[in-house]
């Protein structure tokens, strides 16, 4: 599915506007490839799979275009302010879902879409942020977006570590599921018919990011941390 395929399930201009927004914050947030535009592809195909309804699986297509637009904005003002992240801001960036729905109802995103930006990071299990649902309390196209997310991040290289392999993503998420990730979700993640978004960017040399294993398992980074730079 192409980036663009499937945005006629939202008003074409703001498709095309919040894929604009979505691509700059893929840049910020130094993705090597396609992120936003790739959960948004992965994300209809779950929802298909669930038969949402056309209007659902739009405000899920613009949530995933405009997920990380809080996390954009929160690092932005505290690089502005100190020219770098402390520990101590990246534990507060937990509260970029809160921002993220500010940010996508600025962008004109629908209700429905900011409530999805906001909790995208709920866990199945009730440990996520900013509310602490769990399970049916989070709507189904949240943890729909929670899973594409996950999926897509692991496996695309970042600056703090490379990408998986997508059975090695695979490994990850069914070992996730039942903790952070809406089992059914998972299943069906699992189940879908090979995609192009479905495929992982991976690099042989890890050491391009700074990053080598060196034998040493405890030096393996938090893959499914946003937050590690």
């Amino acid at each position: 599915m192409s980036n663009l395929e499937g945005i006629d399930l939202i008003d074409k201009a703001a498709g095309e506007a919040y894929l604009q927004l979505a691509v700059a914050a893929d840049r910020f947030e130094r993705y090597e490839n396609t992120h936003a535009a790739r959960i948004a592809a992965i994300a209809d195909e779950l929802a298909r799979a669930f038969h949402l309804a056309r209007h659902d699986r739009g405000s899920l297509r613009a949530a995933a275009l405009l997920h990380d637009l809080g996390e954009v904005a929160m690092e932005r003002d505290y690089i502005q302010r100190a020219g770098s992240l402390t520990n101590e801001d990246r534990i507060d960036l937990t509260r970029h879902p809160v921002i993220g729905e500010r940010e996508a109802s600025r962008a004109g995103a629908d209700r429905a879409a900011q409530l999805l930006v906001r909790w995208h990071h709920e866990w199945w299990n009730g440990q996520g942020y900013p509310d602490a649902l769990r399970r049916e309390e989070i709507p189904l196209a949240a943890r729909i977006l929670r899973v594409a997310d996950s999926f897509a991040a692991l496996t695309d290289a970042r600056p703090f570590r490379p990408a998986l392999t997508v059975v090695e993503a695979r490994r990850e998420m069914a070992e996730r599921a039942g903790i952070e990730f809406d089992p059914a979700v998972v299943s069906v993640l699992l189940s879908l018919e090979p995609m192009p978004e479905l495929e992982a960017f991976t690099r042989l040399d890890e050491s391009a990011f700074g990053y080598e294993t060196n034998g040493k398992k405890n030096e393996r980074p938090d893959l499914f941390s946003s937050f590690t730079r």
